[in-house]
């Protein structure tokens, strides 16, 4: 479904954030990335979709060169949900009308059957009662979990994680990381960028470590966690389980 090859992105032409990442992503893998902070995780997480521009190299995703010139790229981001740190969801805007903006605005749903998907989707997390609420008046678990509803409403063919537990009081991540997991058993292709290693050990078909800009190991959970090879990786772990 996705494959990168020879991945570099420099910032201001002189800090070098990748550093040559190759990585092929096949439909209904769910794929966590864990490094150091700064290790480039979420950066090629972004360049996924271009909302970082790659300095070189390519990435393919459903057999197309999705860095070319001329490539519209909001058709290609309806395809990949994204979910980041924080929510992102308009203020302004109802929960149910968050969630049907895009569909209805790209004109793939009509306004009656966003609004129907949209139920079906909260009632799929638990907050179908929270449709008529504003931002403010949710917690910020209910609030991360409608932005991942917001992304199901497009139909994404891939969902891109990007920390998405990391501003959350730490009793509300529980509840974001069930709805992901649910979506997981569902058959979805993930890319999860995160800190929290029990998911990945439950969830993960391939666990990627990265560090200074490129891939330094991958493997299944079981392997990755109780035999790393790397020796960076192994010191990584000691200070984190």
């Amino acid at each position: 479904m996705i494959v990168v090859k020879n991945l570099h992105k420099k910032f201001n032409s002189e800090i070098e954030v990748l550093r040559g990442v190759d990585q092929h992503i096949r439909p209904g893998e769910k794929v966590v990335i864990v490094g150091p902070s700064g290790s480039g995780k979420s950066t090629f997480l972004r360049c996924l979709n271009l909302l970082e521009q790659p300095t070189q190299g390519e990435i393919w995703f459903d057999g197309q060169l999705i860095n070319a010139k001329n490539v519209d790229i909001d058709k290609v981001r309806a395809r990949m949900g994204m979910v980041f740190q924080h929510f992102n969801l308009f203020s302004h805007k109802t929960v149910i009308q968050n969630i049907t903006l895009a569909p209805i605005k790209l004109k793939l749903q009509s306004p009656e059957e966003a609004k129907e998907n949209a139920l079906q989707l909260l009632r799929r997390v638990g907050l179908e009662d929270k449709a008529d609420a504003y931002p403010s008046q949710i917690s910020g678990g209910q609030k991360q979990r409608i932005a991942i509803v917001r992304s199901l409403a497009m139909n994404p063919k891939v969902m891109l994680f990007d920390e998405p537990t990391s501003a959350l009081d730490p009793e509300m991540v529980g509840e974001v990381l069930d709805v992901m997991k649910e979506l997981a058993d569902s058959g979805m292709t993930m890319v999860v960028v995160t800190h929290e290693m029990g998911f990945a050990r439950e969830i993960a078909t391939r666990v990627l470590f990265m560090d200074d800009g490129k891939i330094l190991e991958e493997a299944p959970p079981k392997e990755f966690f109780s035999n790393p090879e790397n020796p960076r990786l192994k010191e990584f772990l000691s200070k984190i389980l």
